[in-house]
C-alpha cells in the first residue's frame, strides 16, 4: 500500500499532538541512540532529534515519498526504507518509538517482544495506535465497501489494518520482557473546520487508504461520495460549520 507525505501533513499538528504526548510519557530515558519506525513525513522524528539532542537518531518507513518528505525536512538525520515486519537490526537502542505504525502489522504477540529485545537495558518502547476501528469513520468504511460494485474488489481492504488488542491483553504480551509496562487510552476530540468533508480528507491520509488504492478513477468518485454521506449523518455539523472529531488512541510505553 502506497502512502502520501502531502495528503497525511494536511493535518500534522493534529497528527503530532499524540507522538508529542507518547514521547513526553518516555522522555526518562538517557538515549544515546533512538530509532522512529513508521517515520512517515518526519514530524514524529523531529520530535525525537529535539527531545534527544545527543542520540544518534534514525528514522525507517516502507514509503518512498514519506522518506522522500521527511530526508527534506531533517537533512542531517539518517533514514531508510524498511518493512518494519522484517526488520532485522539488533540494536541495541535506547528508545523505539513507534507512533501510529503497528497498527498495520499482524502479530504483535510475536512482534512487541522482537522490538524489545532490541532495546539496550533500561531502554524504552514507546507505541501510539489508533484504536478507532469501531468508531462510525470506520464502519462506514466497511459499510460502503460491502454495498457498492466494487464489494469483492474490496473484499480484503478492512483486513489491512490489525485490530487492537485489550491493555490486558498488551500487558500480558510485554511484562514478561520489561521490568515496567505503561498502559493508557486516550479519545482525542479534533474539531475539523470543513464539517464532514474535512472528516474524509482527513482519512484518506490513512484509514481509508487500503479501500481507495484497489479502485479506478471514477469508482474512487463514487465510493468517497457514498462515504461522505454517511459521515454526514454519524457527525453532526456544528454552529460554527466545524465537526468535532472523536479519536481514541493507545498509548503504551515499556521499559526494559
Amino acid at each position: 500500500m502506497s502512502w502520501s507525505a502531502k495528503q497525511y501533513v494536511a493535518f500534522e499538528d493534529e497528527r503530532t499532538r499524540p507522538a508529542r504526548d507518547l514521547l513526553a510519557a518516555a522522555a526518562g530515558a538517557n538515549a544515546r541512540s533512538a530509532v522512529d519506525i513508521g517515520c512517515g513525513p518526519g514530524n514524529s522524528t523531529e520530535l525525537l532529534v529535539e527531545m534527544f539532542p545527543e542520540a544518534k537518531v534514525l528514522g525507517l518507513d516502507s514509503s518512498p515519498d514519506m522518506l522522500g518528505a521527511a530526508r527534506k525536512r531533517l537533512p542531517a538525520v539518517r533514514f531508510e526504507q524498511v518493512d518494519i515486519g522484517t526488520w532485522d537490526n539488533p540494536g541495541p537502542f535506547d528508545v523505539i518509538f513507534a507512533n501510529a505504525v503497528l497498527q498495520w502489522l499482524p502479530d504483535h504477540a510475536t512482534l512487541l517482544p522482537s522490538l524489545v529485545s532490541k532495546l539496550a537495558p533500561g531502554g524504552r518502547l514507546a507505541i501510539q495506535m489508533p484504536d478507532n476501528l469501531d468508531q462510525p469513520s470506520h464502519r462506514a468504511m466497511r459499510d460502503v465497501a460491502a454495498d457498492g460494485p466494487w464489494a469483492d474488489t474490496l473484499a480484503s481492504a478492512a483486513g489491512q489494518r490489525t485490530g487492537i488488542a485489550s491493555a490486558s491483553e498488551y500487558y500480558a504480551m510485554l511484562k514478561p520482557h520489561c521490568a515496567r509496562v505503561d498502559i493508557w487510552r486516550t479519545t482525542y476530540h479534533h474539531p475539523l473546520k470543513d464539517g464532514a468533508a474535512g472528516v474524509v480528507e482527513w482519512f484518506k491520509g490513512s484509514g481509508l487508504r487500503p479501500f481507495l488504492q484497489p479502485l479506478d478513477e471514477a469508482q474512487r468518485a463514487q465510493y468517497l461520495q457514498r462515504y461522505l454521506e454517511r459521515i454526514q449523518q454519524a457527525y453532526p455539523t456544528l454552529e460554527d460549520g466545524s465537526v468535532l472529531l472523536p479519536f481514541p488512541r493507545l498509548f503504551m510505553v515499556a521499559t526494559r
